[in-house]
C-alpha cells in the first residue's frame, strides 16, 4: 500500500527527528506556549470533541499549536484524528479524502483509516479519494508532528482521516451541512477528534487582523457554523480554513459538542516583531459539557 512523504519537512519544520521533537517541546516550553509539556493518557474524560489549530512553519504558529494539543493530551488521546484542512494549491475536488496506507514524517508513519475516509467520500457530494490532491499540501501535514508526540507519550497509535476542501460548487451551506454530518456519522461511537486546520488574517497589520479574527473567533465559540461564513464574507476575511472550520463545527455539533473556547490568539508579529503585516493564529477547543460527554 502507498505511504505518502513528507512534503514540507525542512521547511514548515526539521527534516531530522532529534530536530522536529526538540522543536515540538520548544512549541510548549518556549515563548507563547502553555509553558509545560503535556500529561498525556489515554484514558480521560474526552470531552474535546474537536480542535482548531494553524498550519504555519512551527517556528511561527507552533507554540499557538501547542495549546490545543496539551489540552487534548490531558483530555485523553484519542484512536482517530479527522484533520480537515483548506488546499492552497488546488480547487478540486471539492473534499479530497485518501486511502494511502499511511503519512510519514520524521517522527515516524501515521496510519490512515481508509475505511473512515472511504464512508465520508460516499456522503458528500463532490468528495473523492484523491491521494494525489495531497501530496504537496501541508495544512494537514503540520498537524501530524504535535499528534505523534502526544500520542508517543500516552502510549498509543492514532490513525487519521485527512479530509482537504477546495471549492465548493453546491449550495455552502448545504456543503458544509452534509460533510460535518459525513463526518459525524463516520465517527460516531469511536474515540475520535476532529481538527480544523487553520490560519486566520493573513498580511494585514496586526491590530487590524486581531479585529477582524476575533469577530470570526466570536462565531466559533458561539457554536454558529453559518454565521462563522457569513463574517468571512462580511469582512473579506482571509482565514484560509473558513470552510473546514464550519465543516468542523457541524461535525462537533452532530457529535454533541456544545461549547467551544478560545485557548490563545497570536501572530506572526509575535514572533518576528514586524507587526506592519501580519499572519493570525488561534487555538480553540470545541467540547462537550459534563452533562454531554459520552462518546458520540
Amino acid at each position: 500500500m502507498p505511504v505518502r512523504e513528507p512534503a514540507v519537512a525542512g521547511m514548515f519544520y526539521p527534516s531530522d527527528k532529534d530536530g522536529l521533537e526538540t522543536l515540538v517541546e520548544h512549541c510548549f516550553l518556549g515563548p507563547g506556549g502553555p509553558g509545560k509539556l503535556p500529561k498525556a493518557h489515554a484514558g480521560g474524560p474526552r470531552r474535546i470533541t474537536g480542535l482548531v489549530s494553524p498550519h504555519a512553519g512551527l517556528v511561527y504558529s507552533g507554540s499557538v499549536a501547542a495549546w490545543a494539543y496539551n489540552r487534548l493530551a490531558e483530555d485523553g488521546v484519542p484512536d482517530i484524528a479527522v484533520i480537515i484542512g483548506p488546499n492552497h494549491r488546488a480547487w478540486r475536488p471539492a473534499a479530497a479524502l485518501s486511502d494511502d496506507n499511511a503519512w510519514e514524517t520524521p517522527l515516524g508513519a501515521v496510519p490512515l483509516n481508509a475505511d473512515i475516509a472511504r464512508q465520508i467520500a460516499q456522503r458528500v457530494e463532490g468528495a473523492r479519494i484523491d491521494p494525489r490532491a495531497h501530496a504537496y499540501e501541508h495544512s494537514l501535514e503540520v498537524q501530524l508532528p504535535f499528534l505523534q508526540y502526544i500520542s508517543r507519550l500516552a502510549g498509543v497509535t492514532i490513525s487519521i482521516v485527512p479530509v482537504l476542501l477546495g471549492a465548493v460548487e453546491t449550495n455552502l451551506t448545504d456543503f458544509i451541512r452534509e460533510m460535518g454530518s459525513a463526518v459525524a456519522e463516520a465517527v460516531r461511537g469511536k474515540n475520535a477528534v476532529i481538527i480544523a486546520s487553520t490560519d486566520f488574517t493573513h498580511y494585514e497589520p496586526a491590530d487590524e487582523a486581531k479585529k477582524k479574527d476575533s469577530k470570526a473567533i466570536e462565531s466559533i465559540v458561539g457554536m454558529d457554523e453559518t454565521r462563522l461564513i457569513q463574517t468571512a464574507a462580511s469582512l473579506d476575511l482571509s482565514m484560509c480554513g473558513v470552510v473546514p472550520t464550519a465543516a468542523a463545527l457541524a461535525a462537533c455539533k452532530n457529535l454533541g459538542a456544545n461549547s467551544a473556547e478560545l485557548l490563545i490568539y497570536r501572530s506572526s508579529g509575535d514572533v518576528t516583531g514586524d507587526y506592519s503585516e501580519v499572519v493570525g493564529y488561534a487555538s480553540l477547543l470545541i467540547k462537550k459539557e459534563e452533562n454531554a460527554c459520552q462518546t458520540g
